[in-house]
């Protein structure tokens, strides 16, 4: 089959909408479940790309959540320490396979954004990672197979109609691709540059201490980077994207937007936010936006008389503004990624102050003193890659 009919396209007035392949090939997806759209098929096919290269550079099962063409988050499958089952809602006690692993850390990077997401995994999809997801809100899955066991567990999925798309593995695409806009035919080259551990050699900074643990999140972060929507930058720790800036006209509104991100991702280990007594039953969503609004200064929409009731059995403490600043203030060992230079070294001195000590770009500014020296300020190792990493 070289063409697959879809119901509308990014909205319901356009129509008809189909994807097909213009050389005649067959498709490399094959549906197993559902129905997807053709924004799902935008995410399922960015998403796959995403992990695939990510497991290719790092040599570790990788999993991504994408919403809306950008992924939520991303992450290669470590085990989960006490406190990420605790902050990801793992109920299972036992040993989770990594590639489940993979996913729940992806998932978590940013559980509001995720909420709705398309999943993408690198390696096949097992029962550990169907359990899963059918307890979180997800549109669909791509990964390259499915144990029988995983397949019946997602089949159940919204009623039966939960999107199972398989892709082929050793589908290589065309060289040339092309894209319409208003009628107009846009060509460019496949973007086949290769992200690997040799890009991270020319350290410009003072310190040139990077640890392998680093490495692999300068990784995780540039290949995320690779399928965000532009301009971006991601913020990683131990594998994990912990917060993605994506679409920004601006490279500091971008480091703000990702920066925060992370804080929010750091304050959910708070021992008071892991304390929070939720009532018995209360559904995940339900949980993250009470989380969301607690770690915030809109927290007293939720602790107020009337309001605490329906999410808490007691009313909580707030977590005040001093008290998220002296947490966040602990955070250390975190790397930030950018697709384009930093112009200024606005984005590293914002950067720091979520416990970046890592910093990969391209560089290539006029003001790469500026932004070198500030590292230097800070002891941030910092390589520049050459290679500008826009996606649109």
């Amino acid at each position: 089959m070289n063409e697959l009919e879809l119901k509308y396209g990014c909205n319901p007035n356009q129509k008809p909408s189909r994807i097909y392949m213009k050389d005649g090939r067959e498709l490399p997806i094959t549906v197993l479940n559902g129905k997807p759209g053709y924004i799902n098929f935008l995410d399922a096919l960015n998403s796959w790309q995403l992990v695939r290269e990510l497991k290719e550079a790092t040599g570790l099962p990788a999993a991504a959540s994408f919403k809306h063409v950008s992924p939520a988050g991303a992450a290669v499958g470590h085990p989960l320490s006490d406190t990420d089952r605790a902050i990801y809602f793992v109920e299972d006690e036992g040993g989770l396979s990594p590639i489940a692993c993979a996913y729940i850390r992806a998932r978590g990077a940013d559980r509001l954004c995720s909420y709705g997401d398309w999943a993408a995994l690198s390696d096949v999809c097992d029962a550990d990672t169907a359990r899963y997801l059918k307890g979180e809100v997800s549109d669909g899955i791509i990964a390259p197979g499915y144990t029988d066991e995983a397949l019946e567990i997602l089949k159940t999925k919204k009623g039966g109609k939960y999107n199972v798309v398989q892709v082929d593995p050793d589908y290589v695409p065309a060289e040339t691709e092309l894209k319409d806009v208003f009628g107009v035919t846009f060509e460019q080259g496949h973007n086949n540059f290769r992200i690997d551990r040799e890009l991270l050699g020319n350290i410009v900074t003072e310190n040139k201490d990077l640890p392998e643990r680093a490495v692999i999140d300068m990784l995780v972060a540039l290949i995320t980077l690779k399928y965000t929507q532009s301009n971006s930058v991601c913020y990683v720790k131990d594998g994990q994207a912990i917060g993605v800036g994506a679409g920004q006209q601006s490279r500091i509104h971008c480091t703000r937007l990702a920066g925060s991100k992370a804080d929010n991702w750091y304050l959910r280990q708070h021992p008071k936010v892991l304390g929070l007594p939720f009532v018995e039953g209360i559904r995940r969503p339900d949980r993250d936006n009470a989380i969301d609004v607690y770690i915030s200064d809109e927290c007293d929409d939720v602790l107020r008389d009337g309001e605490w009731q329906r999410v808490f059995t007691s009313q909580p403490e707030p977590l005040t503004r001093e008290e998220r600043a002296a947490w966040i203030a602990t955070q250390e060992g975190v790397t930030v990624g950018s697709d384009a230079f930093f112009p200024f070294g606005d984005n590293v001195e914002r950067a720091r102050k979520s416990g970046v000590a890592y910093i990969v770009q391209p560089g290539g500014s006029i003001r790469d003193d500026n932004v070198i020296e500030t590292a230097n300020k800070y002891g941030i190792v910092m390589p520049f890659t050459g290679m500008r990493l826009f996606h649109h």
